[in-house]
């Protein structure tokens, strides 16, 4: 019943519905904030819809990014200071991330294609340090230039914050052990 009224939003403030955005994805992160309030260990949030609500960016990325730049600034605010103000940050981690970077020359479509050069990855709460940047880029945000962190390190640094094991494996189909953090190695500057 508790995870079943996380869905039930007309049960928050107008001003906190307004401060997530009253639109699908600030709805989105606001039941997920619901969630862990009700004893959710893990959700997700997919940015992908139809109609040009997704970040497929081969094409109209200046476009896109006026549209979801914002709302994203705006609910990801939101769950920060709302997770923060009800003492849930610090056990709560988040993880805002693509799946690949975008090359840094605009193509014919005015759009930027894949890169996975370069990418980006924001944690937060969840016995992260606070405010730490890891990894430099060129210029042009096409190359690493100091320290960087492939998704093999993100995958382990994600477990070892969670209280995972990032060396250990699981078998797959055939038996084989795969390991979970797929030869990464967590990333210490940013756990606290």
């Amino acid at each position: 019943s508790k995870t079943r009224g996380a869905f039930d939003l007309s049960q928050e403030p107008d001003v906190v519905r307004d401060r997530y955005g009253r639109n699908l994805w600030g709805s989105s992160v606001l039941i997920a904030r619901r969630l862990v309030e009700a004893g959710s260990t893990f959700i997700t949030v997919n940015w992908e819809a139809k109609n040009g609500s997704h970040w497929d960016l081969h094409g109209n990325n200046f476009g896109m990014l006026k549209s979801h730049l914002p709302q994203l600034d705006q609910l990801t605010k939101s769950l920060i200071l709302d997770l923060e103000e009800r003492g849930l940050l610090d056990s709560t981690l988040v993880v805002i991330m693509g799946e690949m970077g975008r090359t840094p020359r605009i193509n014919k479509n005015s759009g930027r294609d894949h890169w996975p050069q370069c990418g980006f990855s924001l944690l937060f709460g969840g016995g992260t340090k606070r405010g730490t940047v890891v990894g430099k880029t060129d210029s042009q945000a096409a190359y690493p230039t100091d320290r960087p962190v492939s998704a093999g390190d993100m995958a382990a640094t994600i477990y070892q914050l969670l209280g995972i094991d990032p060396a250990m494996t699981v078998n797959d189909l055939s038996g084989r052990p795969v390991h979970i953090g797929h030869g990464g190695e967590p990333v210490r500057e940013v756990i606290a």
